[in-house]
């Protein structure tokens, strides 16, 4: 099965698609966790992918298709795909529609999860100080919330025509989310 969860930076993707990894075996293909890899690796591509994450922006959509393509075959063999943090637009969505379809494949269902504005910058400073992380401060955080307004949010249109869309709401503790996202799978 492969399964998107989607919503805003700091809704809670992450966590929850950690606990699906644990209770179902899928892998986790979480475009963010990607690129801080490359980051890290200081290489020609991190240096690029560094400079862009610092500013806020996204990466191009051929970088991060190239990321996910590379791990498909392993979500193949664990039964499922969890996808976090991507797609982020209409021809990232077109891309893995047309990836996974020249694998025998499709997306399966989408969660999104539901959470408030004032939530999430809550949960980004909370995330910034238990975690460190370089791409999590105030102003690039503004910068992300943007980008998925203006451009991944997008997708719910794209999801919900294909009737693929399931709402969960994300501003209860991680257990309750988790039972919405159980259910939401349930339905398929």
């Amino acid at each position: 099965m492969n399964v998107i969860l989607f919503g805003p930076p700091g809704c809670g993707k992450g966590t929850q698609s950690k606990r699906l990894v644990a209770e179902r075996g899928w892998v986790q293909l979480s475009t963010g966790d990607m690129l801080r890899a490359a980051r890290a690796a200081g290489n020609e591509l991190g240096q690029r992918v560094a400079a862009i994450m610092d500013a806020g922006d996204l990466v191009s959509d051929a970088i991060v298709i190239e990321l996910i393509e590379e791990r498909l075959p392993e979500a193949e063999a664990a039964g499922g795909a969890i996808f976090d943090g991507f797609p982020r637009t209409v021809a990232q969505a077109e891309a893995l529609d047309a990836a996974l379809a020249r694998r025998g494949s499709k997306v399966d269902c989408v969660i999104r999860l539901m959470v408030d504005d004032k939530e999430l910058v809550a949960r980004m400073e909370k995330r910034a100080a238990e975690e460190g992380r370089a791409d999590d401060n105030i102003e690039a955080f503004k910068v992300r919330l943007k980008n998925y307004q203006d451009q991944t949010a997008q997708l719910i249109p794209f999801y919900a025509a294909q009737g693929k869309m399931r709402e969960v709401p994300g501003m209860g503790s991680v257990d309750d989310v988790a039972a919405g996202i159980s259910a939401a799978l349930s339905v398929n």
